[in-house]
């Protein structure tokens, strides 16, 4: 059955989502891809194949993009102590998010941790862009900076961006509440 990934609107849909992370059967990796996830607007595939170099020495590491080729800057100055407890004890070789059967997850393992966060949450709108939608709607809703979050998306424009993190039908709804005529 087909359904659109939404983002996580509020900070209880955030909290519930990573109280269920961190009961999974691998907490701390699953927990910290999250976090990762929901302050850089990272893809999935960029994500998991992160090595622990690539954000040990660097405060705004760049990365080439898999899906563009594009460079992208991360701005993790807001994580650094998340970062730094997480990294610990690991090689700059090794992945950030190690799979146990070796090499780094795959997208489609994260798909399936986070399938079974939404079941558990009885949802059927998140998957693994929900984290790339969720920064994408909460810095929106922040600094009102369509244009910045575009370049940032690398989007062609700025009502792909809106509609990319479900911001139209918000604001369709919000500006039309209390609105009515001839009563």
């Amino acid at each position: 059955m087909p359904y659109n990934v939404e983002p996580l609107r509020t900070k209880i849909e955030i909290d519930d989502f990573l109280f269920c992370l961190r009961r999974t059967a691998n907490p701390e990796r699953d927990s910290f891809l999250f976090l990762l996830g929901i302050n850089t607007g990272l893809r999935m595939s960029d994500i998991v194949k992160l090595q622990v170099k690539t954000i040990r020495y660097s405060v705004r590491p760049v990365i080439i993009e898999q899906k563009t080729g594009k460079r992208k800057i991360l701005y993790l100055d807001n994580m650094q102590e998340l970062i730094g407890r997480y990294i610990e004890g690991r090689n700059d070789e090794d992945y950030l998010f190690p799979s146990k059967k070796g090499g780094h997850l795959t997208v489609n393992a994260v798909y399936k941790i986070f399938q079974d966060v939404a079941n558990t949450l009885d949802r059927d709108d998140i998957g693994t862009h929900t984290l790339r939608k969720t920064f994408g709607y909460h810095y929106y809703k922040k600094t009102r900076d369509i244009a910045t979050l575009m370049e940032l998306f690398n989007h062609s424009s700025e009502r792909v961006t809106k509609m990319y993190i479900g911001i139209n039908a918000d604001e369709i709804g919000n500006s039309l509440e209390g609105f009515h005529l001839g009563f």
